[in-house]
């Protein structure tokens, strides 16, 4: 079976399959404190061996749900951050997105340009016709973010508990039906 799920390469950026070599880019991505302030689904990393956990969940065999790529600068070759799909219906078209970026690269356009490509890349080769998105709503870089790419908010979401708590979310979605070329 020919893998679905390709590295993808944009103007400044290779996005690349996650693999067991980022190890230690994948930890100290979401051991960050400020990567990790509104991923509400799991606590920062504090042990490699949950950066190990992350890579196994994306290294399943094909066909799979989920995908995350890493980004790379070309100029410099440097991670500096991640983006992909989960909960993948390939019968329903849709599926849901996540990213995020190392703080010294934010404002820079990068995440702008990752997303460009990998929604591109769902209606081409995963032929997805909607895209979710759930968004903390202090979380207000990636909210922009969706919004620029077209994401519409289609209303809110309590049903998450985080530390025993119960959070609200912003659904978003982004119909690309027509949308990309």
């Amino acid at each position: 079976m020919k893998p679905i799920f390709t590295d993808l390469e944009t103007e400044r950026l290779i996005l690349k399959n996650i693999s067991p070599d980022d190890r230690d880019f994948i930890f100290r991505q979401f051991s960050d404190e400020a990567v990790c302030r509104f991923l509400f689904d799991a606590e920062p990393l504090t042990e490699i061996g949950g950066a190990d956990k992350i890579i196994e969940s994306y290294l399943q065999p094909e066909p799979r749900t989920h995908c995350r790529w890493i980004l790379i600068e070309k100029n410099g070759g440097e991670k500096i951050g991640t983006c992909g799909f989960h909960r993948w219906n390939a019968w329903e078209s849709y599926c849901e997105a996540g990213y995020d970026l190392f703080p010294d690269f934010w404002g820079r356009g990068y995440m702008t340009e990752a997303m460009s490509e990998a929604i591109r890349f769902a209606r081409a080769e995963m032929l997805i016709k909607t895209i979710g998105a759930v968004i903390y709503p202090d979380n207000l870089k990636s909210v922009r973010l969706a919004e620029k790419l077209g994401f519409v908010h289609k209303g809110e979401t309590k049903d998450e508990i985080f530390r025993g708590e119960t959070y609200e979310h912003k659904i978003y979605t982004l119909d690309i039906k027509e949308r990309v070329k």
